[in-house]
């Protein structure tokens, strides 16, 4: 019997990469758990020896790089890595956003999924059988911005252009990379928009929510291709959310 399948999740300790972590484990997955906050990433572990908590700054190579090591040193490989920790800032004009804020948002959502990224290919490239899979978390904002979102959105913009220089650099290694673009995943950092949150045209609207477990879904089957495919992008939203239309 063949041994199960290890996945690096970023951002695992809550949102979207909590969510995911626990439904990769739900269906027999090893799964690193890579976040700042180690007590919430040992909670979503829990007692399961499929677990690994990893504390872990992703704007900081060596830890990256560590992090990525003990996983391998555990259970000898990475087969995926789950691209996903991010930040944000609140929205406002480009004059009102402070320069450090402004790099702080391109520090952990660009600089860091550079970091993860490069450890995976480096493990990926050297492990036998050679290859694995990178799926960065892109954004609904990878391609149109909300206002007042300068920074996130050109992070993630970037991001693309990330996705798709590591999906053109891993071929000779068997190393696939893809994206994720999220729209409106109810999780305790959306919420608020169903409260009401600004439009192109200045009005404040709730938005339409999809269940976070939707994107789980989505990530595990972009994870489970067979190898020689790859899903490139994969957008997934909730249905009636204003994205198609906007501008």
């Amino acid at each position: 019997m063949a041994d199960p399948k290890t996945i690096i999740i970023t951002g695992a300790s809550s949102g979207i990469g909590r969510v995911t972590a626990e439904h990769f484990l739900a269906n027999g997955w090893r799964v690193g758990l890579i976040g700042r906050r180690e007590d919430q990433l040992r909670e979503v572990a829990g007692d399961n020896a499929d677990a690994l908590a990893l504390p872990c700054d992703v704007t900081d190579a060596a830890a990256v790089d560590a992090a990525f090591d003990q996983v391998v040193a555990k259970w000898g490989r990475v087969d995926v890595l789950f691209n996903n920790a991010g930040t944000n800032i609140p929205a406002n004009t480009p004059d009102q956003i402070d320069p450090d804020d402004f790099r702080k948002v391109i520090d952990v959502n660009l600089n860091g999924m550079f970091l993860a990224a490069r450890a995976a290919f480096r493990v990926m490239r050297a492990q036998e059988p050679q290859g694995g899979r990178i799926i960065n978390n892109g954004s609904i904002s990878a391609h149109v911005p909300r206002p007042g979102s300068i920074a996130y959105t050109a992070s993630k913009h970037a991001v693309t252009g990330m996705t798709r220089a590591i999906s053109l650099d891993g071929r000779p290694f068997d190393i696939a990379c893809g994206q994720v673009d999220i729209g409106n995943a109810l999780t305790s950092l959306a919420e608020r928009m169903q409260r009401g949150v600004p439009q192109a045209d200045g009005s404040i609207k709730a938005e339409p929510m999809m269940d976070a477990q939707r994107v789980a879904e989505s990530v595990f089957y972009m994870a489970t291709q067979p190898e020689g495919t790859n899903i490139q992008f994969l957008t997934v939203m909730a249905t009636k959310m204003p994205f198609i239309g906007r501008g």
